[in-house]
């Protein structure tokens, strides 16, 4: 399937397992692979029920919701049809639970700290922030979510080996390990992908069935 060159190519859908419950997120373009080749199926979540198609009556529902566009609906126009870019598929045959420890990486440091420094609370492009060892390594600092900080490059270098307190320097919040992925936080900012809230909020596989 050959796809017109588009915006919409660059949004994320959200992967579940078989079980409903949410393990990733992939690429429109590989989402519609899977899709193709009958290995997972569109969910929707409207007026509280679940709708699941595949790829086929996926692309008539397209066709029908062409005509009454949202504002935060994408679609793929291909050669001979039109398709609705998908928010959330389920794999029809992967059962592996999702994983519960968020990853310790630089993206999901700066997504936490929401590419705020640390020290004088002002916003910066990620290529104009630095990673600060709250207790410096020189003192036996780790790197974890506990001691590692955004900083601008202007604090890093007022800092230097010292901790905050003998730099006179005070944390705006204090750095902790998040319990969900910061990087889907920011991405749940984005109205086009309010449809993931149901399967990424903790509360809806913890709270007690009767």
């Amino acid at each position: 399937m050959s796809f017109g060159a588009s915006h919409a190519l660059d949004a994320s859908v959200l992967v579940l397992n078989k079980f409903y419950m949410a393990v990733h997120v992939i690429s429109v373009r590989r989402a519609f692979c899977l899709l193709f080749k009958d290995l997972a199926e569109v969910i929707t979540l409207d007026d509280g029920r679940y709708a699941s198609f595949d790829f086929q009556s996926w692309r008539e529902v397209s066709e029908a919701r062409a005509r009454f566009k949202h504002p935060d609906d994408e679609f793929i126009r291909t050669v001979h049809f039109e398709i609705q870019v998908p928010r959330v598929v389920r794999l029809l045959a992967y059962d592996r639970l999702p994983r519960q420890k968020v990853k310790f990486n630089r993206r999901n440091i700066f997504a936490r700290d929401g590419n705020r420094c640390q020290y004088c609370g002002k916003r910066f492009a990620t290529s104009e922030l630095s990673l600060d060892h709250v207790l410096p390594r020189s003192r036996g600092g780790l790197a974890n979510w506990e001691n590692i900080v955004c900083a601008c490059l202007k604090c890093n270098v007022r800092k230097g080996g010292r901790t905050p307190w003998e730099a006179n320097m005070r944390l705006i919040k204090e750095p902790i390990q998040p319990r969900t992925s910061p990087s889907l936080c920011l991405k749940l900012s984005h109205r086009r992908y309010q449809s993931w809230k149901t399967f990424l909020d903790n509360a809806y596989w913890s709270v007690e069935l009767k």
